[in-house]
């Protein structure tokens, strides 16, 4: 591990910057010998700040020391930009990272970026999530940035799925934050990766995230926003996707929310609409043939009785009100009330607050 710190010496570094590093590197070919010229000093053809190599701080230095230790304990790892492992798909970007940590593995194979508002609602959740459970069934790894909300929501596709999943962060990958995806946090290291150009120790600070975005859509062939209110960070990342030349799409929301406002901005923007995993696959041009997971479900309508069935037939990712649902089935509240309960049980249907129902995820 002793390789580290002569990368983290230059990282931590006050001015040098990635552009910085970035010429440094392309001057000498590897930092430990940009560090043994400081010395004599960095060329001037070099255009750094005058007198940089002086602010250099020593392998003792408690900040280098503090970023390796946290990096060992967590037994994460760390790849340059001249790494045979760093991502092809960042190479080519106008601003790649010099350095990345990670924890667990890399994924391979094509990826698609989903992400949307923290501050998302019941069903823009549940929607993100089945959606991505379904497209990791086709190989995709799914790409976010582990905030709450949508983010949280297609990670959690992703695992359900069986598929990889890759979480870009804009802190430490020693850090977890928010704190109520500690659980997920966990699961996302060991069915995939976790990824930062922070060191480790980085706390998330609010001017991390907008650089994380660049990172998070370089490694997909798509971005997809499913929520995002007017000043969402997940439209920065649309616009980074855009740049990049990879597919930009978004998901139709009801003008009366204001999570919606991202999504139908995109699509005056051009972007493509889409509602459904088939979609998605053919503006990717992801082939859907064969699955990667095979589901075991079964088809719901054979295996409930008629009342039952019934029920279940008028459920669909819009919430429906249980007095709705009532009056449509011809069933008393009573009745409803058990069959709704038997249906969320076998994983049919699922509650949200102020008493509506969904089809649940057994049904898709």
């Amino acid at each position: 591990m002793d390789h580290l710190l002569p990368w983290l010496r230059l990282q931590f570094t006050k001015g040098l910057g990635r552009s910085g590093q970035m010429r440094l590197i392309e001057h000498y070919k590897t930092p430990e010998k940009a560090l043994e010229a400081t010395d004599r000093g960095w060329p001037k053809q070099l255009k750094l700040r005058g007198s940089l190599e002086k602010m250099v701080p020593e392998s003792s230095a408690p900040e280098i020391q503090k970023a390796y230790q946290l990096l060992v304990e967590a037994e994460g790892w760390l790849l340059s930009f001249w790494d045979s492992d760093y991502p092809h798909a960042l190479k080519h970007i106008s601003d790649p990272p010099v350095l990345l940590y990670g924890r667990g593995v890399l994924p391979e194979g094509p990826a698609l970026a989903i992400v949307g508002a923290r501050h998302s609602t019941d069903l823009g959740r549940v929607f993100t999530e089945r959606l991505a459970e379904e497209l990791a069934t086709y190989g995709l790894t799914i790409v976010s940035g582990l905030a709450r909300g949508i983010d949280a929501a297609a990670h959690r596709g992703a695992l359900k799925g069986g598929g990889k999943t890759l979480a870009v962060l804009g802190c430490g990958i020693d850090q977890v934050y928010p704190q109520e995806n500690a659980g997920l946090y966990q699961q996302v290291i060991e069915q995939g990766a976790l990824l930062s150009e922070y060191p480790p120790g980085s706390a998330p600070l609010a001017a991390h995230f907008p650089g994380r975005n660049r990172i998070i859509s370089a490694l997909s062939i798509g971005t997809l926003v499913v929520e995002a209110a007017r000043n969402s960070g997940s439209l920065i990342t649309a616009e980074f996707a855009l740049e990049q030349g990879r597919e930009v799409m978004a998901v139709p929301g009801g003008v009366d929310r204001k999570t919606s406002y991202g999504p139908n901005h995109l699509l005056k923007q051009g972007a493509h609409p889409v509602t459904e995993a088939s979609e998605i696959l053919e503006v990717l041009g992801v082939s859907k043939g064969v699955r990667k997971v095979q589901p075991t479900r079964g088809e719901p309508s054979l295996l409930l009785p008629e009342s039952a069935a019934r029920v279940f037939s008028r459920l669909d990712l819009t919430p429906r009100h249980s007095d709705e649902l009532a009056g449509e089935s011809g069933l008393t509240a009573m009745e409803l009330s058990a069959i709704l309960l038997h249906l969320e049980l076998q994983g049919y249907a699922e509650k949200l607050p102020g008493g509506r129902y969904i089809r649940g995820c057994r049904a898709h």
